[in-house]
């Protein structure tokens, strides 16, 4: 149910979908004088609040963007830090499976950690039948490489006689990508001050309303969901149409 700035809006009025770009650990470290793994240790935490309210206010979908395929090119301890927070989402998310919560992962795996992907696969099953929240966490994901992907996929069938390309259609393609299944982002939603969404689900949000906020991420609020998914609500989604 719906509460804070939100109380008075029908569930059903809310978007079903929310994409995520989780940014500005790193700079609220460093404006703290703290090492900027320290950013992301608060950037999950808050994560798992934002989830845990997406969950109490009745959104469907949620999907964050921890990790594109661009992001290795970081320090390598950053990253390290990064995968050792994503083994202790895991191993939480284990112990929160009475939370009903389905979890899927976005992205490439074959560069992680063998028991990463092991712990990654566990949960995907073990959820799969969950469906009072669906959380995706897109790591190693870049939107341009997803549609390669989905491109290849849609080649090889061609070149294989199991259809032709002049079948191909909108809907082939995104039955290609990483997010099959499931409806379309209503709102992208970042908060850092940057005004881009870098890669992050170009095809799926296509029709998506762009929700952009001036707060680095370790400091994000479920008040700012609510702001943000307020300004969702005044926008008019036309489609294309009148």
């Amino acid at each position: 149910m719906a509460k804070g700035l939100l109380a008075q809006v029908p569930t059903e009025k809310l978007p079903v979908h929310i994409g995520l770009i989780l940014d500005g650990n790193g700079r609220w470290a460093t404006k703290r004088g703290l090492p900027r793994t320290a950013g992301h240790r608060q950037g999950a935490k808050v994560f798992s609040e934002i989830a845990q309210y997406c969950r109490e206010i009745g959104i469907q979908y949620l999907t964050a963007y921890a990790l594109s395929t661009e992001n290795w090119k970081r320090p390598q301890d950053e990253v390290k830090a990064i995968m050792d927070l994503l083994r202790r989402y895991l191993d939480e998310a284990f112990q929160k499976q009475k939370e009903d919560a389905c979890v899927r992962f976005l992205g490439d795996r074959t560069p992680l950690a063998s028991d990463l992907q092991e712990k990654m696969q566990r949960i995907e099953a073990e959820s799969a039948n969950n469906d009072r929240i669906h959380i995706n966490i897109a790591l190693n994901y870049g939107g341009r490489d997803e549609i390669v992907r989905a491109v290849r996929t849609l080649a090889q069938r061609c070149a294989e006689g199991t259809i032709s390309p002049s079948e191909i259609s909108e809907q082939m393609v995104s039955d290609c990508l990483y997010t099959c299944g499931q409806p379309d982002p209503d709102m992208i939603l970042r908060p850092s001050g940057e005004m881009r969404t870098s890669n992050f689900l170009p095809w799926q949000s296509t029709y998506a309303e762009l929700v952009f906020m001036d707060v680095l991420w370790p400091d994000f609020t479920p008040n700012h969901l609510d702001q943000a998914i307020l300004q969702y609500l005044q926008r008019s989604r036309r489609f294309g149409g009148v």
